[in-house]
């Protein structure tokens, strides 16, 4: 049970991360768990696991990995067109 937990809040964590640099319309369900679930690890890794956690990750953190990921990816897709 706690690993559905974890996707989604992955999922939900990928869709917040979208949301805030404008690319959640071009990503689906799976890129919005892979970019939350990758994105918390960095986050936490960065930035340690402060705040308040759900499923084990910890939220703010996770998010603001997320969001470096996403804008990561976005820019090397985008210079690769």
């Amino acid at each position: 049970m706690h690993w559905l937990w974890v996707l989604i809040i992955g999922a939900i964590i990928g869709a917040i991360a979208g949301a805030i640099t404008s690319k959640g319309k071009s990503m689906g369900w799976i890129s919005n768990i892979i970019a939350g679930l990758v994105g918390s690890a960095i986050g936490e890794a960065i930035l340690g696991s402060w705040g308040p956690q759900l499923a084990g990750m910890a939220i703010i953190p996770s998010i603001i990995g997320a969001v470096i990921l996403v804008w990561l990816v976005s820019f090397i897709l985008s210079r690769g067109k």
